[in-house]
């Protein structure tokens, strides 16, 4: 043999290699590739009931959200309303009820009626104030003061 026929040998057997090498890795990465598809298979299949799941859950979402909005307008205008029937009431009833309370204070003033205690309060009675042992009037006690 001569030294070009080794160093064919020598070719060949480092392609042979090679190719076996070229192989397994092809090899390899067909096997990745058909454990990807299975993976995106699984999750198609899980994700496709989720997202309809999704779908009837929004649906049912605004539905509610239309009610509530419903609701919020029926509130507002009932608002509106007592609003108005409110201003309605103290413009009609405000000012007559405003006079009477104040004649009927007036009478009272005029006929010198206090004010009745409130319930639950003791009775008023006259004060005293004590100075050295004796007692002084309400009317001297307050020309003292003033």
């Amino acid at each position: 043999m001569s030294g070009g026929e080794v160093a064919g040998i020598l070719v060949a057997v480092f392609w042979a290699i090679l190719v076996s090498f070229l192989a397994v890795v092809l090899v390899r990465l067909a096997q990745v590739l058909k454990a990807a598809g299975k993976l995106v298979a699984e999750v198609t299949e899980q994700a496709v009931p989720l997202l309809a799941d999704a779908s009837t859950t929004v649906r049912s979402a605004r539905t509610q959200l239309d009610r509530v909005d419903a609701i919020a307008s029926d509130v507002q205008e009932v608002t509106s309303n007592a609003s108005a029937l409110s201003s309605t009431v103290a413009s009609a009833f405000g000012g007559p009820l405003v006079k009477v309370a104040a004649f009927g204070y007036g009478v009272r003033k005029a006929l010198g009626k206090t004010d009745p205690a409130p319930a639950g309060a003791p009775p008023k009675t006259s004060r005293r104030t004590v100075i050295v042992g004796r007692t002084v009037p309400s009317a001297r006690r307050r020309k003292q003061k003033g």
